[in-house]
């Protein structure tokens, strides 16, 4: 099971949330299981959302739109997804704390959830991921902006798509209002940039990656990729 951290994160304040499987193990092989995951952390960052995953899944759509008017008229959130990245291996996130413990509380609920489905679905027993996740405070607003590109072209830097466009496992999509994306996160009054120029400030680093200087201090050493 996911342990609650020790070291308290602060409410209100945005973090770097970094996660790797064990032994750098595929842990998402297909959109199907990138899906799962998203809908974990789509549904787990309420904390009334008391179900387990399983019942939840048997509802018809009917029954699934009722509990996500339940959830989103509640506002009873553990924390706010700023981005996210998913990668085969590990995922990203930045979040904002809203209740005491929430970060902690959700990623123990994120992480156990979709432990429980993957070893089911691949018949396996024993941990997923390794350790505990790793967390940077990020202190300023345009520390958040870089550290948005940074993790929206990780696929790119991973040499899993050109563009990261054709990631559809990451937040780009719902910063540059790409038909269809998710609609998970809350990032406008942190980005002062329309969708298109926000497209044009990560498009144009493509080819050379990031200015890591300018998130040097956000930076998982080690852990990061």
């Amino acid at each position: 099971m996911t342990q609650i951290r020790e070291d308290s994160l602060i409410n209100g304040e945005y973090y770097h949330i970094f996660s790797r499987s064990i032994s750098k193990f595929v842990i998402f092989n297909n959109s199907r299981e990138f899906a799962r995951m998203l809908e974990a952390l789509t549904l787990y960052q309420f904390s009334n959302f008391d179900y387990k995953y399983s019942r939840y899944s048997d509802f018809d759509d009917k029954g699934k739109q009722l509990v996500w008017s339940k959830l989103l008229t509640s506002n009873s959130k553990l924390v706010e997804i700023a981005a996210y990245c998913l990668m085969p291996t590990h995922f990203h996130l930045i979040l904002k704390q809203i209740q005491n413990d929430g970060i902690s509380k959700y990623l123990s609920k994120v992480l156990n959830s979709y432990t429980r489905y993957f070893n089911l679905k691949h018949k396996r027993i024993g941990p997923l991921w390794s350790g505990r996740f790793k967390n940077v405070l990020i202190r300023k607003n345009d520390q958040i902006l870089h550290l948005t590109r940074y993790i929206h072209l990780n696929p790119v830097s991973s040499g899993l798509v050109d563009n990261p466009k054709d990631w559809k496992f990451s937040s780009f999509g719902e910063y540059c209002e790409v038909p269809g994306s998710s609609q998970i996160c809350f990032f406008h009054n942190l980005i002062d940039l329309s969708a298109d120029e926000y497209k044009k400030f990560v498009g144009d680093n493509i080819q050379h990656q990031l200015v890591l200087s300018k998130i040097k201090r956000l930076m998982i050493d080690d852990y990061t990729g």
